[in-house]
C-alpha cells in the first residue's frame, strides 16, 4: 500500500541556553526518528510521558518546526516548504488536540468554530458552509439545534466530538490524534475510539494516534511505533507487538496494563528508576539505565532501528542480527 507520510531521520531540538562552562544545552524531544503511515492506516505512537510522542506529531506538521531530517507527504518533500505552501497543504492535515475544551475558543459558538477552517482555507463556499458544519455534526453524533451553543454548555466528550468534526472540516487525507481520549472517562473514551475507527473507514484516512496508554492503542491501531527518550525502539503490527513483543521498554508498558481479575497476577518487565533528562541522555542506547538485560555494548554503542523479522522492527542488542 501506498504511504501517505514518512519521516526519515527527524530531529527536533530545542535549545535552552548554555551552561557554566559556555556550552549549548538543548532538550532533545526528537532525536533521529524515522518512520512512515500508509493510506487508510492508523498508527499509533505510544510512550511515557515527556517522551516526544506530541512534539514528534506537531513537528510532521510543521506546527514545530524540525531541527533536522525529512517529511513527505504524498511523495513530497515538505520540509521546508515556504509559509504560504504550507499553508495550502495543511487543509490536508490536520490535529486533534488533548484537551478539547483549550483548543476552542469560548467566544465561538461550536457552528462557527466548525466553520473557522473553512475559511481559512477557503475549502467550502460561504453560502454552503452552514450545511456542511450540520453535516460534519452528524457525523460526530452532534444535533443541529446545538450549533448556536458555546463550548462551556457541552461535556468533554462533547467537546471532543466538535474538535473531531473542526479537524474534518477542510477534509483532511492524515489526521494526529493527540492524547485526543486521555482526558476523558473510560466510557467515553471507547465511544471516541470507536467513532474515529468508524470516521477513518468512512473518509479514507490515515491517523497518527499518540497514546501513553497501550490498552487504547491496541484497540484503534493498525500499526504500533514504541518511543523512549525521542527514539523509537519498537516498530510492528498491532497484533505483532501485543502477543510478542521484543524491546524490553515494550514489555514493561505491557505489564503495567491492569488486568481486570484482582486475582490475577500480571507477570513481565518492572520498569525501575525515573526517564532520564532529555538534555542529557544516557550514552549508548537510551534504555539501558532502566534495563534488567544491560550488557557493556549497550552502555558504549546505539542500536540501530532493524527489521528483525516480517517488518518487526527492534532497536535492541539482544536481538541484533
Amino acid at each position: 500500500m501506498e504511504k501517505l507520510v514518512e519521516v526519515r531521520n527527524l530531529k527536533k531540538w530545542f535549545w535552552t541556553g548554555k551552561t557554566l562552562l559556555g556550552k549549548k544545552e538543548s532538550i532533545r524531544a526528537v532525536d533521529d526518528v524515522s518512520f512512515y503511515i500508509k493510506r487508510r492506516e492508523i498508527l499509533g505512537l505510544v510512550g511515557e510521558s515527556g517522551c516526544g510522542k506530541t512534539t514528534c506529531g506537531k513537528v510532521i506538521l510543521r506546527i514545530l518546526e524540525p531541527t533536522a531530517g525529512s517529511i513527505y507527504f504524498n511523495n513530497r518533500d515538505i520540509t521546508h516548504l515556504k509559509r504560504k505552501e504550507m499553508m495550502k497543504l495543511k487543509e490536508k492535515m490536520m490535529i486533534i488536540y488533548q484537551d478539547p475544551f483549550g483548543s476552542l475558543d469560548p467566544r465561538m459558538t461550536i457552528g462557527a468554530a466548525i466553520a473557522e477552517p473553512m475559511d481559512v482555507h477557503g475549502t467550502v463556499p460561504k453560502k454552503e458552509r452552514k450545511d456542511r458544519v450540520i453535516e460534519l455534526m452528524g457525523k460526530v453524533g452532534l444535533s443541529e439545534e446545538q450549533i448556536n451553543r458555546y463550548p462551556h454548555e457541552f461535556s468533554g466528550g462533547q467537546r471532543q466530538r466538535i474538535g473531531i468534526a473542526r479537524a474534518l472540516a477542510t477534509g483532511p487525507e492524515f489526521l494526529v490524534a493527540d492524547e485526543s481520549v486521555s482526558a476523558l472517562d473510560v466510557s467515553i473514551q471507547a465511544q471516541i475510539i470507536n467513532l474515529l475507527k468508524d470516521l477513518q473507514e468512512e473518509f479514507g484516512l490515515s491517523l497518527l494516534f499518540i497514546a501513553h496508554d497501550l490498552s487504547v492503542i491496541k484497540h484503534i491501531s493498525d500499526r504500533v511505533a514504541v518511543m523512549y527518550l525521542g527514539k523509537i525502539v519498537e516498530m510492528a503490527p498491532r497484533r505483532e507487538v501485543f502477543a510478542n513483543p521484543k524491546h524490553p521498554y515494550t514489555k514493561a508498558l505491557l505489564s503495567a496494563i491492569p488486568v481486570p481479575d484482582p486475582g490475577q497476577r500480571r507477570r513481565g518487565e518492572i520498569l525501575m528508576g525515573d526517564v532520564p533528562s532529555p538534555i542529557n541522555p544516557p550514552s549508548g542506547c537510551r534504555f539501558h539505565t532502566r534495563c534488567d538485560h544491560v550488557m557493556e555494548i549497550c552502555r558504549d554503542k546505539e542500536p540501530e532501528l532493524i527489521d528483525s523479522e516480517n517488518s518487526h522492527y527492534i532497536a535492541c542488542y539482544l536481538f541484533s542480527k
